[in-house]
């Protein structure tokens, strides 16, 4: 960014405006760039549905009716609506795929609600086909997914995975860029914090041109003065405080007129604990039923591969940092049991019983835990339980980690973030706590109905794991 120094008149005198003041190269203009990637998005989920549509009216009579066009004029409509209101069409979802189908997905959802509603409150007959609207309402939830996943690749890589000009000001302190961001070096560019200086002024703002990001590195003593100097730089501007990073701290509110740092999250909002809650007891109830032939077979092979109960009762620590008492089907021989989990079931573990092996290994122990969910102790998906004595390595998880209570903000689960992404097993290093510990912090942040569906389909793939042992 060295660029020759000019001269701008201001007053009565001349002021010697920096390198900033050359004419620099056209600049990428990301905000109609994300609008252009925004409409061809909404092209491809107009083509996916109407595809679907067509094609489940064509399969129903062996031609096109109209019946598929008739359904895609109304369902449409309410997609993108819905869609527009939510976080279908965002920067998210043009740098994540996976987070652009997933949103796409739940849209598509309560827009089919909707159209449901609306079709049989209206009773419309002559125009409508259920067979058509079911069959295209399911085959348009795969097309749209696939091709949000398809198209934002091809997109992502196409620019680079760069859909937003941000700019990280290092001044005196040595930072490296998370992203795509563009670095500049205050004392190199001549760039200091003196909101008194017109030229100054002048050459930051042609740093930041078409910026809608600013981070700032510097040391504390500083922070105030750049706070000053970029307060009018109409961009969005954040200052890096990494010693907030040891107290944990989450975001930033006020009190009254003092701000405050927000450092503990509560449980999640009424509607929000409803939805998940009324989840929780639909989904227990109904699989309890379902698999409870396979939970007395299994009860039946634990006693009489060995003697014993059929149950294990193990004291862990629950939602609110409050003990309860996790059920699950016993799996070790009863002389050698571990009420408080001081030590993690190993590979070939002389402990675990014939049938303990294979119970443990397809993740059928776990089932009991469903009368944990009815009783409310425990939620489908959540960060899962850990044994009081638990340990990585020979330290205690939360000694590794003081971010480690605060996984328990929300009800532990059957199931989890950490869990599918295969961080399951024994906690041996220190890097096997900190990496669950992440996932589950990020399942934590922005709590919805949605990721907990996806989870838990993603769950049926790693029922059956190299860690389950």
């Amino acid at each position: 960014m060295n660029r020759p120094t000019a001269a701008l008149n201001l007053t009565a005198g001349a002021v010697r405006v920096g390198r900033s003041a050359q004419a620099r190269p056209r600049q990428v203009d990301f905000r109609r760039l994300r609008l252009r990637l925004y409409c061809l998005i909404i092209l491809m989920d107009a083509v996916s549905l109407l595809a679907a549509f067509v094609v489940a009216d064509f399969a129903r009579f062996g031609s096109v009716h109209g019946y598929g066009l008739t359904t895609f004029a109304i369902l449409f409509p309410t997609y993108v609506a819905i869609g527009l209101n939510g976080d279908s069409l965002s920067i998210e979802s043009l740098r994540r795929p996976r987070h652009s189908a997933a949103a796409a997905t739940r849209a598509l959802l309560l827009a089919i609600a909707v159209a449901t509603i609306l079709f049989f409150s209206l009773k419309v007959g002559a125009q409508f086909s259920r067979l058509v609207f079911g069959s295209g309402s399911c085959l348009s939830l795969l097309l749209l997914a696939g091709g949000r996943i398809l198209v934002g690749r091809s997109i992502g890589e196409h620019y680079g995975w760069t859909f937003r000009r941000e700019v990280l000001l290092c001044d005196g302190v040595r930072i490296r860029a998370a992203g795509t961001e563009i670095v500049v070096h205050a004392a190199k560019d001549g760039l200091e914090p003196d909101s008194d200086d017109p030229a100054m002024l002048d050459r930051l703002a042609r740093v930041l041109d078409g910026a809608e990001r600013a981070i700032v590195g510097c040391p504390p003593e500083r922070r105030e003065a750049w706070a000053r100097m970029l307060g009018g730089a109409n961009v969005d501007v954040e200052i890096l405080t990494p010693e907030l990073d040891s107290i944990g701290a989450l975001g930033l509110r006020r009190y009254g007129e003092v701000p405050t740092l927000l450092v503990g999250r509560g449980p999640l909002g009424l509607r929000d604990r409803a939805l998940k809650r009324a989840f929780d007891l639909g989904f227990s109830a109904a699989s309890l039923v379902l698999l409870s032939p396979v939970l007395l077979a299994a009860a039946a092979a634990i006693k009489i591969d060995s003697p014993g109960p059929v149950l294990f009762r193990q004291v862990r620590m629950g939602r609110g940092n409050r003990l309860f008492e996790v059920l699950k089907l016993r799996t070790m021989r009863i002389d050698s049991a571990d009420p408080h989990g001081t030590r993690s079931v190993s590979r070939d573990d002389a402990r675990v019983t014939r049938i303990g092996r294979l119970l443990r290994a397809s993740s059928i122990d776990e089932l009991p835990q469903l009368i944990n969910v009815l009783k409310g102790e425990m939620s489908i998906v959540g960060p899962r339980p850990h044994a009081l004595g638990t340990r990585a390595g020979d330290r205690l998880l939360w000694v590794i980690d003081e971010r480690y209570w605060d996984r328990h903000a929300i009800k532990p689960g059957l199931t989890g973030l950490a869990q599918v992404r295969g961080l399951r097993g024994e906690t041996v290093r220190k890097s096997d706590l900190t990496d669950r510990l992440k996932a589950d912090l990020e399942y934590l942040d922005g709590w919805h109905i949605g990721r907990d569906l996806a989870i838990i389909a993603r769950t049926f793939g790693v029922l059956v794991h190299p860690n389950a042992f």
